[in-house]
């Protein structure tokens, strides 16, 4: 039998965190963050073998939530546990539900550990009352954290930008590829840029806070839809034709692109989301990158391939 044993872990060490899938994207930067502060990090991830961008400095372990032992084993020792685990739509047998149960092991062998704090990364509006089973997700999560009996805090970002990130990469790429690029109905909605650096800050400030506290993360300044695409290129020097579709159209536009680059590229859901304008936060900003900063400095690297999601997450090998 696989016992747990704190002896393995520098045994009252309270400067080593835990982070959920540092070698992905908000979880880079927050590893990243924590590295600069002088704190000893480990990671649970999908793919412990992927390769390491920080090297010895981060050890790599798997999520094991078919293993309450081997993960609880994972956690003793740490201080805070950051939270980023979540998928963005089901895919590969893995679906919402599931995710939620893994969730749910995450904080259960998280307590047993006697990890000391927990800082959730959630989402801005989300709500058990959604329609929308990413959102109503998110608040599920949300709920177990706050039963969990762990000290908490929850950060929640609008759209988060920087140069791993598929939505506005994905979309420089299309304006890149293409002379014409759909805007889905009125494109009046409001996205809320945060960059990926600046929520990071965020969520290790948070884990010194008050607990059992949720902030919202948004970015300096709102955009319309339109707006942010419009500018993006204007930024890459793109005379790109900008139509209006119904958000059905648009849909099965993104479809059959999907097939040619073998990934979902937008979902039904996502679109609703972003149309509701639940991207955006009325808590004043707490970021201080700007968006067209931000796009001017990294124009030459934002776009330039496509960036899938089902290969990031779920075809990725080692060998």
């Amino acid at each position: 039998m696989y016992r747990c044993s704190k002896s393995r872990w520098n045994q009252g060490n309270l400067k080593m965190d835990t982070v959920t899938g540092s070698f992905g994207y908000i979880g880079k930067y927050l590893t990243a963050a924590l590295l600069e502060k002088g704190r000893e990090v480990r990671t649970i991830t999908t793919h412990p073998d992927k390769p390491n961008p920080f090297g010895a400095a981060v050890r790599a372990f798997p999520y094991s939530f078919d293993d309450p032992l081997r993960l609880t084993e994972t956690l003793s020792g740490t201080d805070t546990l950051y939270n980023t685990y979540w998928i963005r739509f089901p895919y590969g047998g893995q679906t919402y539900e599931t995710a939620l149960e893994n969730t749910r092991v995450l904080f259960q062998c998280a307590k047993k550990a006697g990890v000391k704090r927990i800082v959730h990364i959630g989402v801005t509006q989300a709500s058990i009352d959604s329609s929308l089973p990413y959102y109503r997700g998110k608040a599920l999560q949300e709920i177990m954290l706050s039963e969990a009996g762990i000290p908490f805090s929850v950060v929640r970002p609008t759209l988060v930008f920087g140069r791993e990130d598929i939505l506005v990469n994905n979309i420089a790429w299309l304006i890149r590829t293409f002379p014409v690029f759909p805007i889905f109905g009125s494109g009046s909605y409001r996205v809320q840029p945060v960059f990926v650096g600046d929520l990071a800050a965020i969520a290790v400030q948070s884990s010194k806070g008050l607990s059992g506290v949720t902030i919202d993360a948004p970015g300096p300044e709102s955009f319309t839809f339109e707006q942010m695409v419009r500018l993006i290129a204007r930024k890459l020097e793109r005379k790109t034709k900008f139509i209006k579709v119904p958000p059905a159209l648009g849909i099965l536009g993104g479809k059959i692109i999907s097939l040619f680059v073998g990934d979902v590229m937008l979902t039904e859901n996502e679109l609703a989301g972003l149309m509701a304008g639940l991207l955006t936060s009325t808590e004043a900003p707490k970021a201080s990158v700007r968006f067209p900063d931000w796009l001017e400095e990294n124009i030459n690297f934002v776009g330039t391939r496509y960036t899938s999601e089902i290969a990031r997450h779920f075809r990725w090998s080692a060998s």
